[in-house]
């Protein structure tokens, strides 16, 4: 039995790795503005991943060779995840419109280094890929408790050719939204990115995401003058 307060990168020592994620307790859900080309709806930002970064902000990648599933649509499927596999098609998408690669790589590269959904810790007789299943529920909900575009569209600040804000412009409305700092991401001067950073109660099978400011200090965005570019094609 798990502890039922196992807090990711606070309480962790002697506590079952299933029952709590380590070493990468840190989750970061990423998200993108691909504004050109433009991907995913106009009014959105879409899912990059969700990410566990060890406490430290270092990570692992690439855990599990043996659950390199060749196709997610078909796990996702076989889990009765077909409401979620829509969705993905929709929020979760590839800038090269290859989302399969795209979800592979998400998994292969991030999924696979969690802790409580390692193979041990899933219930005699699970279907395979259950694992993944889990993992892309859960990057969905963070996503979806996540609206970047209405936390920003809320403090006034809405895609726009010539206009410009300043990174603490940008941070403060999402604060006063969300409750906690992200980081942000910039391309030439334009944002593009996002990271919020939570610890996590529980397991990914049916855990609490536990927001906190990010430790990231600078970035890839200017002070000021940053863009927040209209999806145009």
């Amino acid at each position: 039995v798990c502890p039922a307060d196992a807090l990711s990168c606070e309480n962790v020592s002697g506590v079952d790795s299933c029952c709590v994620e380590t070493p990468g307790g840190q989750l970061v859900q990423t998200q993108f503005w691909d504004f050109k080309p433009a991907k995913g709806p106009v009014d959105s930002w879409t899912v990059h991943g969700l990410w566990p970064d060890h406490c430290d902000g270092t990570f692992d990648q690439f855990c599990d060779e043996s659950r390199e599933y060749p196709s997610i649509r078909d796990v996702l499927t076989e889990n009765g995840k077909g409401d979620l596999l829509q969705w993905m098609d929709k929020f979760w998408v590839d800038l090269n419109d290859n989302n399969e690669q795209f979800w592979s790589h998400e998994w292969n590269k991030h999924g696979t280094c969690m802790s409580t959904i390692a193979p041990a810790c899933m219930a005699e007789g699970s279907t395979t890929g259950l694992d993944a299943a889990f993992y892309f529920q859960m990057a969905a909900d963070a996503f979806r408790s996540l609206p970047t575009y209405q936390f920003l569209a809320s403090a006034g600040i809405k895609p726009h050719k010539t206009k410009t804000y300043s990174l603490d412009q940008l941070l403060s409305a999402i604060k006063r939204a969300h409750g906690f700092v992200p980081a942000l991401g910039c391309k030439n001067g334009a944002l593009n990115s996002i990271s919020y950073y939570f610890h996590l109660q529980g397991t990914v099978m049916d855990g609490t995401l536990v927001p906190f400011d990010t430790p990231k200090r600078g970035g890839s965005c200017p002070r000021t003058g940053i863009k927040y570019l209209p999806k145009t094609n």
